[in-house]
């Protein structure tokens, strides 16, 4: 019966278990002869036979025939008496080569074995999977979520391997449940004891430079180069791009035929807006283009202290600013410099910022802001400065979109 227990292990590791098999071999034989030799002593001559392909095993013993009485090291030599029962040839000198049943070493000491064989492979294991991950860094995996908890998410890899999506890597739009496929960047790998950890991030900017490899064959092919990648997850992206081969058009390349190429990627992190702009060593072009779509009167630069002081038309400075102020701050840690704008000819009564209309394009639909933009409501002030009558005489809007809208914009200003 213990035969039988030994061999359904041996079978189950040397199928199922993700090591090669000189590695699994060179396990099993240390586990067995350190079985056999825990029996007939630490200098006992073992040899372990493996037929891998079979799921099976031989343990064989030798020893050496002395004479009668000359016996001084039962683990290594044979009495030529007890010799000639294992076969009448043998003569003194020879040695004596036999196989040791499974069944005489005991329940304890097969049940040793079986712990430690276990032991072994589940160490070895662990150890290629933190080897393997731990080149794997800033790479894109996809798996399958296992489990949902509270603070992060379990995801299985293709193997099986446990990879761990905490909820502060999530896009705060993401939603899973068991059975997903995901699509996650590798972002560290830690040791808890013996145990790796891997640890996924959908929200890292490598995230989304690596979705760009996949994407664009040029980023791939390295015709195009990313310069810098900056996020605010689920909201906005700035990509800057540079090709040393003036015949590419980096940002067309990038997004493709009608946002085709940049379509998967938007989709992908739960429609971010990404902003995939030329990079530039001239600093107040490359600030001009961070800003973009709004459009620049002139900038005054302090390099020493890192900071800009960028002047525009006010018509232009909800463009700049953005929704929550996003465009202006990945502006400024995409380029590296604190921004601030200023309005051309304002006056301080118009310190009060306003909004592109635009900028609500993922809580309003977009025929919705069209509809507004068909009366001149460009920003969100043009539409609030009107009363819901007057909307709803001049749209085509009903009274109750209107109310939403209006609360919309509103919860901006709060």
């Amino acid at each position: 019966m213990e035969h039988a227990v030994l061999i359904e292990a041996f079978q189950e590791f040397k199928d199922f278990k993700n090591i090669d098999r000189a590695t699994m071999m060179s396990i099993l034989e240390d586990v067995f002869r350190n079985m056999a030799r825990k029996k007939f002593g630490p200098n006992a001559n073992i040899n372990v036979v493996i037929n891998i392909d079979k799921g099976d095993f031989e343990i064989w013993r030798s020893r050496t025939i002395v004479e009668d009485g000359m016996v001084e090291d039962e683990s290594t030599q044979i009495a030529y008496s007890d010799a000639i029962k294992i076969e009448p040839d043998f003569e003194v000198g020879e040695e004596v080569t036999e196989e040791v049943p499974i069944e005489s070493f005991g329940r304890r000491a097969i049940q040793a074995a079986l712990q430690n064989l276990k032991s072994r492979v589940n160490d070895l294991e662990k150890d290629g999977i933190y080897r393997k991950y731990k080149d794997r860094v800033g790479e894109i995996v996809t798996g399958e979520v296992y489990q949902v908890w509270k603070r992060e998410m379990l995801v299985l890899d293709d193997e099986g391997h446990e990879l761990i999506l905490p909820k502060d890597q999530m896009i705060p739009a993401d939603f899973y449940k068991k059975g997903d496929p995901v699509k996650a960047v590798v972002l560290r790998v830690e040791l808890h004891g013996s145990t790796p950890r891997i640890i996924l991030s959908r929200t890292a900017p490598v995230f989304l430079e690596r979705l760009f490899e996949l994407e664009v064959p040029e980023v791939f092919d390295g015709l195009i180069t990313i310069k810098n990648v900056v996020r605010e997850p689920g909201e906005r992206a700035k990509v800057a791009v540079e090709s040393y081969d003036d015949r590419i058009d980096q940002v067309g390349a990038c997004v493709g035929m009608k946002g085709s190429r940049i379509h998967g990627i938007v989709k992908e992190l739960r429609n971010e807006n990404i902003d995939v702009i030329n990079f530039t060593n001239n600093i107040q072009l490359y600030i001009q283009r961070a800003l973009s779509p709004a459009k620049i009167t002139s900038i005054k630069l302090d390099e020493e202290n890192k900071k800009a002081a960028v002047y525009m038309r006010p018509d232009q400075v909800s463009l700049a600013i953005g929704k929550g102020g996003n465009n202006i701050r990945l502006a400024g840690k995409l380029t590296g410099y604190e921004i601030d704008v200023y309005r051309d000819g304002a006056d301080e009564e118009e310190e009060d910022e306003d909004v592109d209309l635009d900028e609500f394009k993922d809580e309003i639909e977009e025929w919705v802001i069209e509809e507004l933009k068909k009366i001149g409501c460009d920003t969100a002030k043009s539409v609030l400065k009107l009363s819901v009558e007057e909307l709803v005489d001049r749209t085509d809007l009903e009274e109750e979109t209107i109310q939403e809208v209006i609360r919309i914009l509103k919860s901006e200003f709060e």
